[in-house]
């Protein structure tokens, strides 16, 4: 089964209807993970809100491995993150989507390993390649599917590093210089330890970001969050659209 996991602005698959959910026990809260599904034809799909249907929980205080672990539980064999992001690099400009291939981590306090108790060895894992590259290649190929059928043309980069941070505050302007220097293209809060987490349940876990505005101090021009929101909400129906094509190339 594919599990979308939805970001800032991404509220369901375009073609597919609701069709029930799942309350899923995991060892790591106390409330049940609720997953919806959602189906077209004879194609299920969970989907996963990140920070909550009502978009409450910030992005320090996501419960990932509760997350990840109750996806696992009912059969997920692969996972696309939605993420909104901030746009370091000069092309990663507002309103580009960005197929990320490399993580920078930056966060801290965050739980981010199933593998530290009652261990029989200690385990890691290869994280080498965060990124399942064959399914970042098939998300590239739906993309440019719907852009050939937009009126409206997007920016794609292929490739990208992901800095993730702590939030939920943004960021300073010299800390988007160090991740700069650092290689960062874009910059969000999420990506870790959700990638991880996945690669320790051996999940494939690929990830279309949309960039909603530059990053602090990258252009000398003030933080307008309406233009955000506005940003986020149509390019959250074009990353619908993406995951709609994707799962009807491979379904």
């Amino acid at each position: 089964m594919l599990a979308i996991i939805g970001g800032t602005g991404f509220n369901g698959i375009q073609g597919f209807k609701e069709v029930g959910f799942k309350r899923i026990a995991t060892p790591f809260t106390k409330n049940r993970v609720i997953i919806q599904l959602y189906s077209n034809n004879s194609t299920t799909v969970a989907f996963l809100p990140r920070h909550g249907k009502q978009h409450s929980i910030p992005p320090h205080k996501v419960n990932y491995r509760a997350n990840i672990w109750a996806l696992h539980a009912i059969g997920v064999k692969s996972v696309i993150a939605i993420n909104a992001v901030g746009g370091i690099n000069l092309k990663a400009l507002p309103e580009a989507f960005i197929l990320p291939h490399q993580i920078i981590d930056y966060s801290y306090g965050r739980n981010t390993t199933f593998f530290e108790d009652d261990l029989d060895h200690v385990t890691h894992i290869d994280f080498t390649f965060p990124f399942a590259e064959e399914l970042r290649l098939k998300l590239r190929e739906a993309f440019h599917l719907c852009n050939q059928n937009s009126a409206i043309k997007r920016v794609l980069l292929d490739y990208g590093v992901y800095g993730c941070t702590q939030g939920p505050r943004l960021e300073t302007a010299a800390e988007i210089g160090r991740l700069s220097q650092d290689g960062c293209d874009i910059v969000g809060m999420t990506a870790m330890p959700e990638a991880a987490l996945a690669r320790e349940l051996k999940l494939n876990y690929a990830m279309i970001a949309l960039c909603v505005n530059w990053a602090a101090g990258v252009k000398d021009e003030k933080l307008d969050m309406d233009k955000i929101n506005h940003i986020a909400q149509k390019g959250m129906e074009f990353a619908s659209q993406v995951v709609s094509e994707f799962i009807s190339l491979n379904s």
